[in-house]
């Protein structure tokens, strides 16, 4: 079994529905949106060039999205927290993802993403 699959078939639920639903919007979202496992952990490339990745938070156990090169994002929903350069949106695994602001950090991250 690959890394990728170990890692979501080992997660309890619905942490484990929560980050499957995130991980087929992000790759559905555009194509240029591949998957590696790195760092322990699922990450989303784009264009080959690292853009976001899935993990929870150690305390609550709430899955989020991390986001690269979130420190030039901009958004009510992200969160810096004692992070240089990482921002993160949270996901609350017991309510709908919101999809709305989902796609507009999606779109805000793709937007920062290094050209070479």
């Amino acid at each position: 079994m690959k890394k990728l699959a170990i890692f979501y078939n080992n997660q309890p639920e619905p942490e484990k529905s929560t980050f499957l639903a995130l991980k087929a919007y992000i790759l559905a979202f555009d194509t240029n949106f591949t998957e590696e496992f790195k760092y322990g952990l699922p990450f989303f490339y784009y264009k080959g060039k690292m853009c976001c990745y899935l993990w929870k938070d150690k305390k609550t156990r709430e899955p989020y999205i991390g986001v690269a090169n979130g420190v030039l994002l901009e958004h009510p929903a992200l969160e810096q927290g004692n992070r240089k350069r990482m921002k993160i949106l949270r996901i609350n695994p017991n309510k709908d993802i919101n999809v709305t602001v989902l796609a507009e950090v999606l779109r805000m991250a793709i937007a920062v993403q290094p050209t070479k």
